[in-house]
């Protein structure tokens, strides 16, 4: 079992003001998607937020540069923790996420100057917080994928070694969510 987790930030700016009725979809599948990936294989952890009950903070909630407050404060960021690259590709990219995903445009400006996530490994037990986070995303964006900040398509081993992410086992991985999705919460 590796000695280390996967930490996800992920970064995005709307089209218009958070309270816009354009970002109503948005908002209204932000709780069943939060909760297929909190159900995924391989789901350790995520960072709250303050006006969220019952989850952690974890530390002042902060932006990258590339961010442009629009006149709300506020930017749609995320930080997670996952067991490895697969899991974390199979909760991102398929289910629940996925189709939101798909809807992205409608809410989300096109991360054209900046990545719109970034990946790193921490040591097992460790919970990085939104400054630590958003220094990866900046590190990714100034430097390109590194040991210390990459993506799935250039992704690197805890060891700092170059690593390719097994799509094959991520896709069975996404079938299982898929299937406990389906199942009650009872027998899961």
């Amino acid at each position: 079992m590796s000695e280390h987790w996967l930490a996800l930030y992920t970064f995005a700016q709307f089209r218009k003001r958070a309270d816009d009725p354009a970002n109503d979809a948005f908002f209204s599948n932000e709780p069943a998607i939060w909760a297929a990936m909190e159900r995924a294989d391989g789901f350790i952890a995520r960072a709250g937020y303050e006006d969220e009950p019952g989850t952690d903070i974890w530390g002042e909630q902060v932006f990258p540069k590339y961010w442009a407050d629009n006149g709300d404060g506020w930017a749609p960021s995320t930080i997670s923790l996952w067991q490895d690259l697969e899991s974390a590709l199979a909760a991102v990219y398929r289910g629940a996420h996925a189709e939101i995903l798909k809807l992205g445009h409608l809410f989300v400006k096109e991360a054209v100057d900046y990545p719109p996530y970034v990946l790193w490994w921490v040591p097992k037990d460790h919970q990085p917080d939104w400054e630590q986070a958003v220094e990866r995303h900046e590190l990714l964006g100034d430097d390109g994928p590194t040991a210390d900040a990459f993506t799935f398509k250039v992704a690197f081993a805890p060891d700092g070694k170059p690593v390719t992410v097994d799509i094959d086992r991520s896709r069975k991985i996404a079938e299982h969510n898929r299937l406990r999705a389906d199942l009650p919460k009872a027998v899961q």
